[in-house]
């Protein structure tokens, strides 16, 4: 882990979170994200006589799904320190340089590089769960760690 940033931590009291709790927190939030998805195209859905037809309209909204995703981290994590699962779970996100909720840029960054990390099949949470402070491409690029709340 960057000395720096262990010595903040040090100082400060803080813990890093969990890969389990981290983990779990993701799981949530794709449910919640998911069970969205179903909800808003719940019309489109149930006329959809087969699976196939089911599979095109997932595929339809797939930007759109992707831009909600963005703005649901982005929002949580700036207005709350994190997401809901991230809550639920009791870790939060913080600036490593303020130690205090990510600002909207930040945030915003970090619900980017997250979508992305996703696309490139999720190597960036792969990264995270190696490195020494847990951070995953998200956090790297956004400068932020995911800590105990």
């Amino acid at each position: 882990m960057n000395e720096n940033i262990e010595n903040i931590l040090h100082r400060e009291g803080i813990a890093l979170a969990p890969i389990k709790k981290r983990a779990m927190a993701f799981f949530i939030d794709e449910l919640l994200l998911s069970f969205l998805l179903i909800f808003a195209l719940w019309d489109s859905f149930s006329s959809a006589e087969t699976m196939e037809e089911m599979i095109n309209i997932t595929n339809i909204f797939a930007l759109e799904y992707m831009a909600m995703k963005i703005f649901y981290q982005a929002f949580f994590t700036m207005q709350y320190g994190g997401s809901i699962g991230k809550l639920i779970m009791k870790i939060r996100v913080i600036e490593i340089k303020t130690l205090q909720n990510p600002n909207v840029i930040v945030a915003l960054n970090r619900g980017i590089f997250r979508v992305i990390s996703e696309m490139l099949f999720y190597l960036g949470f792969l990264w995270g769960m190696l490195d020494p402070a847990r951070q995953s491409w998200h956090d790297k690029t956004a400068r932020t760690l995911v800590v105990n709340a």
